[in-house]
């Protein structure tokens, strides 16, 4: 079977949210559904699709508006690291920050903590603990895929200014990427194009100097 990763663009900070399901079947995860619930459901209902789960890299409020309701209406479970807590917890105050109108903050079913792997049905899913955007920042690698939320993107990383966010942190946890994955397999970033480690490796100006300093 293969897998099919759709991203949906979505809210006022163009996030990726993406669905996950094999072909001939119809069972489905969500990562990161950032906002605009119903144009989520609308990509599950043309794919004839069943979420089984969410799971999310991190819970910045830009990631978690459409958990809620998803999860409602689907009656599935929401899967988060449990150095989350603090961010969740601060989920009103963020949006206050940023003047957004905070929506139904959901409930987490099971919180995971340790590198490894979270099965769902039938997504294997290969975690990595890359803390430094968020305390409890994490990698999720499914197949020829790498869903790594705010950490990396395409020529840039991830902020650090945002509280729970640590600059030393995030390289410990990009040098943690680039031993840990195959260079060649896709990174799907929380907002932004997909990229791989090879092309960021080249051209990227963070990681670049970070190679540098590190002797990578």
């Amino acid at each position: 079977m293969s897998l099919n990763v759709e991203t949906v663009v979505t809210g006022p900070f163009q996030e990726n949210s993406y669905i996950l399901w094999y072909s001939g079947s119809s069972d489905a995860v969500l990562i990161d559904p950032g906002d605009d619930p119903q144009l989520i459901i609308h990509a599950i209902e043309d794919q004839n699709l069943d979420p089984i789960g969410i799971i999310n890299t991190h819970a910045h409020l830009d990631h978690i508006g459409a958990v809620y309701p998803l999860k409602e209406k689907y009656q599935i479970s929401f899967y988060l690291h449990e150095n989350e807590k603090l961010i969740l917890d601060m989920y009103e105050q963020t949006c206050e920050m940023f003047g957004i109108i905070p929506k139904e903050k959901p409930e987490v079913d099971i919180w995971f903590t340790d590198e490894g792997k979270i099965i769902i049905g039938e997504f294997h899913f290969n975690t990595l603990n890359t803390p430094g955007h968020t305390p409890g920042g994490t990698c999720l690698e499914l197949e020829n895929h790498i869903f790594v939320g705010d950490t990396l993107f395409r020529g840039s990383v991830g902020r650090t200014d945002l509280p729970g966010g640590d600059w030393s942190t995030l390289e410990s946890s990009l040098v943690h990427i680039i031993q840990s994955f195959n260079h060649n397999k896709i990174i799907h970033s929380g907002h932004g194009p997909d990229t791989t480690l090879l092309i960021e490796l080249e051209k990227n100006p963070f990681l670049i100097e970070l190679c540098d300093k590190q002797n990578l």
